[in-house]
């Protein structure tokens, strides 16, 4: 069948899932099958990862897809001005080149006229003193000046041309090198379409879903947190920001962001039985038959016409002089490594016989009777090295499997015709053959993926022609889209950013966005919002005035849905007025953060300290040091407040020093062994109402006996 009769399915692109490196597209396409069930979905992109291709049928029909394969189509592009921004820079070019003429004819023309010298004719032995004409001085010297000052005003007018131009180039390149790359680069377009093949519902009108994976893809997420000053209520967005340079724009798609690794491997691992008994050897491969016999001498035709032109050893003619006559005829062209120093040309033996059973390649089928497709022929069995029984040299020794062929001899030319040049064996010293494999073949997956093979020709290899091998060569054009598009994982993050993989820890999780978005794929960052997320929000107010006398701001945060938040940077807002950018931490479901907004003016706080010296006991042995704490707070926000006021008692592991607390502060509930308060900390919890004070008094007692000390004086604050 032509490529021309199988109908083409144009396709929209309807949905993305980014992961955290790639992403995984997926179109719909709609159509009426045809009679034989082939059909080719058009606008894939350069970039797609092939062994990714996966079609259904959406419908409820008795359709369904029995093959999928990519295939490259190539057509020139319709109008030759595809690509406005390219061609604006072809054009700036040729105008910087023809500014740079201008101004370079300019500077010629200067330097001619400033070199510009009065030269005295010549004068002769018998000619008399003639004296210098001033007037012929004077009036080159003004010829020069007014044309220099013409000149180098038309120089500056051609400098400042150039500049423009320039600023321009460097400005269309600039746009040319951000602009998308969904527009082709060259005059003929290639494209990728998936091939699929249906199995009933000839006639009518199905839609099928293509999906598949592209390198390019990259997100990190956002957040933008807006509330009311000293409320608690609020609302947490969710963003993300997103690079792409997949080759394709993504113009009205459902994003969807996965915290998930795309390249992770999900098979599950084989295990092996253990057994203990008798040795066995294990089963062959169900899809691997031996190479089937006179493989060896398939190309020995081939081999004895000797080197292609152009291809492989250079070919050079031998001259006639000072060549042994007894040496048969010279050949046209022979290769300049083939050729003996010195001495006659031996003439090449004669071919191996060929033997077996007719073509050198067959369809075998597996054990049980299924058929298997096409076998690769150097997956075992005749492996480099090891003799075939059809293959015979000419004194009975058997061949090596994997040598090269011998040439076949030169048929003696017919009456009246010019005998033909004798063609010179092959070159190539023999391959040392390498020792055989111990047990059964043991071919890999990709060697059985039959799909994938590629029949190797004359020009490879000893060990690959005429076998089938993986095609491990890539297309140079996808290689370059590929590697293009995996450039935007060297982007720089934006502030405060954290790559999902880094932030997601042990959990994956997939964001749906709310509203359909807008991509380009010009690789540099651009910030969609997927939607609210429901949290829990609390205001509350911490100061230790003991160290600086000022009121901190913090937000506590609940993560109440059943998702975990990976890092990101926050953007808080208070009262539709923008505060500042920090991190959130990783929040999982259930999870609760602190996030500090810094000091706020409206909420004051002022500390006085005294202390009181006195002694005790029965003969004053005992020295009293009796602290008082005063901490006043004023709340000027319109909305009630709840302030915590951090305190620090001393404490000691002296028996004989004794601390008497005297206020109504408590300690942490989770206690100071926990890490997250410093030993002897205190807590005062003040309910403060819209534009009211408090006051708070505390304090402590140290009794120390005579012949102790506080370390470093007994310190008064």
């Amino acid at each position: 069948m032509k490529a021309g009769t199988v109908p083409n399915w144009s396709s929209a692109l309807d949905s993305v899932v980014v992961y955290a490196q790639g992403a995984l597209c997926r179109r719909l396409a709609r159509g009426s099958v045809p009679l034989d069930g082939r059909v080719r979905v058009t606008g894939l992109p350069r970039s797609m990862d092939p062994g990714s291709l996966r079609v259904r049928v959406l419908d409820a029909t008795d359709a369904r897809v029995t093959e999928a394969r990519v295939e490259v189509e190539a057509e020139p592009l319709g109008s030759p001005a595809a690509d406005e921004l390219r061609q604006e820079v072809e054009r700036l070019l040729d105008a910087v080149q023809a500014a740079q003429a201008r101004r370079n004819r300019q500077q010629g023309l200067i330097d001619e006229v400033a070199a510009l010298r009065p030269v005295p004719p010549p004068r002769q032995a018998e000619d008399p003193h003639r004296r210098t004409p001033v007037d012929a001085w004077l009036d080159l010297a003004e010829f020069v000046d007014d044309r220099l000052t013409a000149l180098h005003s038309r120089l500056r007018a051609s400098e400042e041309e150039l500049k423009h131009v320039e600023h321009a180039l460097d400005v269309a390149t600039d746009r040319l090198s951000r602009a998308s790359t969904d527009a082709p680069a060259a005059r003929v377009e290639t494209t990728l379409c998936a091939a699929v093949t249906l199995v009933g519902g000839a006639g009518t009108d199905v839609g099928v879903e293509v999906e598949y994976g592209v390198p390019g893809a990259v997100w990190v997420p956002a957040y933008r947190l807006t509330h009311h000053q000293g409320g608690s209520d609020g609302r947490l967005s969710l963003r993300a920001a997103i690079a792409q340079r997949t080759g394709e724009d993504w113009t009205g798609v459902r994003v969807s962001l996965a915290t998930a690794d795309l390249r992770r491997r999900t098979d599950v691992p084989r295990l092996r039985s253990l057994r203990i008994g008798r040795g066995q050897p294990a089963p062959a491969p169900s899809g691997w038959r031996e190479p089937p016999p006179g493989l060896a001498g398939l190309f020995g035709g081939y081999d004895a016409a000797g080197p292609r032109p152009g291809v492989g050893r250079s070919a050079v003619t031998l001259p006639a002089a000072g060549r042994d006559p007894a040496a048969g005829p010279v050949p046209a062209a022979v290769s300049a490594e083939a050729a003996p120093p010195s001495g006659p040309a031996s003439p090449p033996p004669p071919p191996p016989p060929m033997t077996g059973h007719g073509a050198p390649f067959s369809v075998l089928p597996p054990p049980g009777g299924a058929a298997a497709g096409p076998v690769p022929a150097s997956f075992g069995g005749s492996a480099p090295g090891r003799p075939s029984p059809h293959a015979r040299r000419k004194d009975g020794a058997p061949r090596t499997g994997g040598g090269p062929a011998a040439p076949r001899p030169v048929a003696p030319a017919a009456p009246g015709r010019a005998a033909p040049p004798p063609v010179p064996g092959p070159p190539a010293a023999p391959v040392p053959s390498s020792a055989p494999v111990a047990g059964p073949p043991r071919p890999s997956g990709a060697e059985l993926d039959y799909a994938a093979l590629v029949l190797h020709g004359p020009d490879s290899g000893q060990e690959r022609r005429g076998r089938l091998f993986p095609d491990s060569a890539p297309d140079p054009v996808t290689a370059e889209h590929r590697r293009r598009a995996e450039t935007v994982a060297a982007l720089p993050l934006p502030e405060n950013a954290v790559r999902p993989r880094e932030s997601a820890g042990s959990f994956d999780h997939r964001y749906d966005a709310a509203a359909r978005a807008d991509v380009p794929s010009d690789g540099t960052w651009h910030t969609i919002t997927l939607g609210d997320v429901a949290v829990g929000l609390r205001t509350e107010y911490l100061c230790v005035p003991s160290v600086e006398q000022a009121v901190y701001t913090t937000l506590v945060l609940s993560n109440a849905t059943d998702q975990a938040l990976p890092a990101g940077p926050l953007e808080v807002a208070a009262d539709g007025d923008f505060l500042l950018t920090t991190s959130l931490p990783t929040l999982a479901p259930g999870g609760v953060c602190h996030v500090g907004l810094g000091p706020d003016e409206a909420v004051q706080v002022a500390r006085r300290t005294s202390v009181h010296e006195s002694t005790s006991g029965l003969r004053n042995n005992v020295t009293v040091l009796d602290h008082r704490v005063h901490v006043e707070l004023a709340n000027r926000l319109p909305v009630p407040v709840t302030v915590e006021v951090r305190e620090r008692v001393p404490v000691t592991s002296e028996a004989d020093v004794r601390i008497e607390e005297k206020a109504d502060w408590k300690a942490p509930a989770g206690g100071t062994e926990s890490g997250q308060h410093a030993s002897g900390t205190r807590l005062w919890r003040v309910e403060l109402p819209a534009r009211a004070t408090a006051a708070l008094d505390g304090g402590y007692v140290i009794r120390i006996p005579a012949g102790k000390a506080l370390t470093g004086g007994n310190r008064r604050s």
